[in-house]
C-alpha cells in the first residue's frame, strides 16, 4: 500500500530516511534529518510517498520523496523523484514499483510529462529498476553540481 505522507509518519520516515543518507555515504545525524523532513512536509515543499505491507499498514517500509519544479524546454511541470528507498529487509517485493506506480500516478494528476531522478552509477538494483519502469538514462545531457561555501 501507498499513500501520501504526513506528519505522524515523521519518526518511521525519518529512520528510513538516515538509512537512505547512509546507502549515499553520508553521516547519520536523525535529529538532523526529522527537522529536513519535517520542514518538507509541514511547509508542503516535498510530496512523500510512504510505502507499507498490505499486513501492516502502520509500518513504513519505503518513501518516495519528490519535488515539484519546472522545466523551460518542456514549458510544464516536471517531477524530480529526488529520493526512493525501500528497507532492506523487504527489498524485492516490488514496494519500489508500486512507489514510482504512485509518482507517476501524482504527475500525470499534475498534468507534467516527466519525472526525472539521479541514481549512483554504481547502484545497479535501482537502475534495473528504472529501466524496468520504462524510464530511459539521458545520454544527451551532463548532469553538474556547484558546492557553495
Amino acid at each position: 500500500m501507498t499513500r501520501k505522507a504526513n506528519i505522524q509518519d515523521l519518526d518511521q520516515l525519518t529512520n528510513l530516511f538516515d538509512q537512505y543518507v547512509v546507502f549515499y555515504k553520508n553521516p547519520s545525524n536523525y535529529e538532523k534529518h526529522n527537522a529536513y523532513l519535517k520542514e518538507r512536509i509541514e511547509n508542503n515543499e516535498a510530496i512523500i510517498f510512504v510505502a507499507s505491507e498490505d499486513e501492516n499498514p502502520d509500518k513504513i517500509i519505503g518513501f518516495a520523496l519528490i519535488y515539484v519544479t519546472f522545466s523551460s524546454l518542456a514549458l510544464n511541470k516536471i517531477l524530480i523523484l529526488n529520493d526512493l528507498f525501500v528497507d532492506p529487509s523487504v527489498r524485492k517485493k516490488g514496494i519500489g514499483e508500486k512507489l514510482i506506480a504512485q509518482t507517476e500516478a501524482f504527475a500525470k494528476e499534475l498534468g507534467s510529462k516527466t519525472i526525472r531522478l539521479r541514481t549512483a552509477k554504481s547502484n545497479n538494483a535501482a537502475q534495473k529498476l528504472y529501466h524496468k519502469m520504462g524510464f530511459v538514462r539521458e545520454d544527451y545531457l551532463y548532469s553538474y553540481d556547484l558546492t557553495v561555501s
